[in-house]
Parts: structure tokens; sequence; C-alpha cells
């Protein structure tokens, strides 16, 4: 019971306005990939079609905002919803749950999404069966088959995704938590780098569909999250970090998937000079909010989860019978095991949104 919620949270992984420091240039559309971390809804579909529990589907998730849940894996707003309603544009549609028009974007990520071929995973040992197909490339050709209800021909195509925003991703963190329960740190970080290819393959795909800016967002710190830290505690003092209380290692794997990708993010650029290709610190935030919760707005204890306590309780997850959770959801960091409250998703699009607009290549 413990491993089937554990991974339950690994296929789903405050007030004031969202403002940047300059006027955000105007986007008629956003168009999105990724996984749990900016899935508005369509993991409900998908995981219907393979009879798998959606706990995102039950309450007391969407319960800050939207009253309900949405299958969204919080509480509340995503960032890229914060991101969207800065831009005056509505919530990023889920392409495979909406019945209306695509035309100001569309959002094709799935909670428990792999950057590579969900075949590299199916071996695993525990986790292999629950390798579902909505990878990049497959989250990409819903997009390619979605372009002709968007804009025909070829040549009114590319300019109306010139006037697009794309995220791509967040990617990678699947492809390594699923790894944990069958491979060594050492294993996983040796495909790290073909990880951060098939990104930088994916936002060039964009690129080619006609994408003038395309913003790819790193990893969080996967050693902070509650989830992790119960999972995979260290029998060693040393394996924690003293300012953060955050596992090292898994740590050092974010850093070193983030190094990666901001490398590759360059060469992107270089090639498509006329292109915005913006890297979106994914890291920082999250170890900010750790390390100084209170200066930021948060009260909670800050490793745990507000909703399904991983670190005391890992049988009752949020979503699933025996689930508690807590007063005041906007104190939290973490509103379950691997996802972040709205307060924490709204904190993290202010940065994104002024990493945009003071983007230089």
């Amino acid at each position: 019971m413990k491993l089937l919620c554990a991974l339950s949270v690994l296929l789903l992984a405050s007030a004031g306005a969202v403002s940047s420091s300059l006027p955000v240039r105007r986007y008629g559309s956003i168009f999105n990939f990724g996984d749990s971390f900016a899935d508005t809804g369509n993991d409900v579909v998908v995981f219907a079609a393979h009879s798998l529990a959606n706990p995102s589907s039950r309450p007391p998730y969407g319960m800050t905002f939207f009253g309900h849940p949405t299958g969204r894996n919080s509480n509340g707003r995503l960032a890229i919803d914060f991101i969207a309603e800065e831009l005056g544009l509505p919530l990023v549609p889920p392409s495979l749950a909406h019945n209306g028009s695509f035309r100001q974007g569309a959002n094709f990520a799935v909670a428990g999404a792999f950057a590579r071929d969900a075949s590299f995973y199916r071996d695993i040992p525990l986790v292999g069966p629950l390798a579902l197909n909505t990878s990049s490339g497959v989250q990409l050709r819903w997009f390619e088959s979605l372009k002709p209800s968007l804009c025909h021909p070829a040549q009114e195509c590319k300019g109306f995704f010139h006037k697009a925003l794309f995220f791509m991703g967040e990617f990678g963190v699947n492809d390594y938590s699923f790894s944990l329960f069958g491979k060594n740190l050492s294993q996983i970080r040796s495909f790290v780098p073909d990880v951060v290819k098939t990104i930088s393959t994916a936002t060039e795909r964009v690129i080619t569909q006609g994408a003038k800016t395309v913003v790819v967002p790193g990893i969080p710190p996967m050693g902070c999250s509650p989830l992790n830290l119960a999972m995979f505690p260290s029998a060693d003092p040393a394996g924690y970090d003293p300012r953060a209380g955050c596992l090292k290692q898994l740590n050092d794997l974010a850093i070193y998937h983030n190094s990666l990708l901001q490398e590759a993010i360059k060469k992107v650029q270089t090639k498509h000079r006329d292109v915005k290709v913006i890297y979106a610190d994914f890291f920082s935030p999250i170890i900010d909010i750790v390390v100084s919760p209170q200066k930021l707005g948060f009260r909670g204890e800050i490793l745990s989860s507000c909703c399904g306590k991983y670190n005391f309780n890992v049988s009752a997850g949020c979503g699933m019978p025996g689930a508690t959770v807590c007063q005041d959801p906007s104190s939290y960091l973490y509103w379950d095991g691997g996802h972040f409250t709205e307060a924490a998703y709204r904190y993290i699009a202010k940065g994104w949104l002024n990493t945009i607009n003071n983007y230089h290549a």
C-alpha cells in the first residue's frame, strides 16, 4: 500500500497578483507540454483509459481556487495558470479533455509523462506497467495533429505560432523518479544527457512549426520533496543538506540535469537567432522557499505535505481515504508528496514572467 500510494504521486509528481517587473509582451495563445507540474486535466482522460486510480480527480484537489478537482495536482492553480492570467488569456485547456476552440492555446502535459519514450522505463520492476505512452514525443504528435484546427495553410500557421508562447516542459523528473525504483544514481546520471537531448530536440521541433518564443523549464530540487525524503532516506546524516534538510544526492542530480539543459538551450538559441529560447529556473524558487519560508510568506512545515502527510503516513495519500489536509494550504510549499501548493506556483510563475520579460539572447 505504501508503494502504491507513492507511485500515484509519481504519476500525478498566497493572495496578491502575480506581477513581473516589466509589462509582459502580449501573446495570442499558449501551448504547453510537460508532466504533472503543468497538467490541467489530461491525466483524467489518460488514467481513465488505462483503468488507473487518479487521486487528482478527487477532493481535496482543487479546493482553494476551483472549489473542486480539475485534474491539476495542486490545491488550486499551477504556474501555467498564473502566467495565462497575467497575459490576459484563458487558462490553458487540456487538449484531451476540452470540447471547444484551442485558438488561444492548448495544454498537452500529462501527469507521469517522460521526456524520453516510455519504453525506456517499462523494464523497471514495480513501476514499469505504469509507464504510460505520453512522453514528449507523443505530446508533440498531439500538437501536430491539432494544427489543422488552428490554422491553414502552412504560411498562416507560421504567423499564428509566431504570436504564441510555448512551454517545453518541465520534463525529466519522471524519467529519474521512476528509475529510482530499479537503478542506482550512477546509472541514472548516465542517461541525463539523453533526457536533455530529447528536450532540446523537442524544442527545435516546435521552432520548425513557427514558434518564436519557447520557455524551457528546468526541474525542481528532487531531494526536497516529502515523497523522496520518505521513500529514500539517507542512513548518513551527511546525506542531507544542513541548510535545507534535503537529500543531497537527489538535488545534485537535479542540478546536473539543469546545468546540461542550460548548455543545450544555448546551442539551440545559437542555431535559431531569431527565436527566443528561454531557460526557466524551477530549482532556485523552491530552494528559496525551503531556506527562507517565513520571509516569503510560508509558515507551515516546509518539508511536509499539506495534504496526505507523506512524511508521516504514506498509506493515506492525498485524495485517498484517511488523508488529512492542513488548515492553511497557502502556508505550505508542498501540497502532496511531490507537487506544490498554489501559493508556491504563484511564486514560481512570478520568477518565470520576470525571466521572459527580461530575456536577451
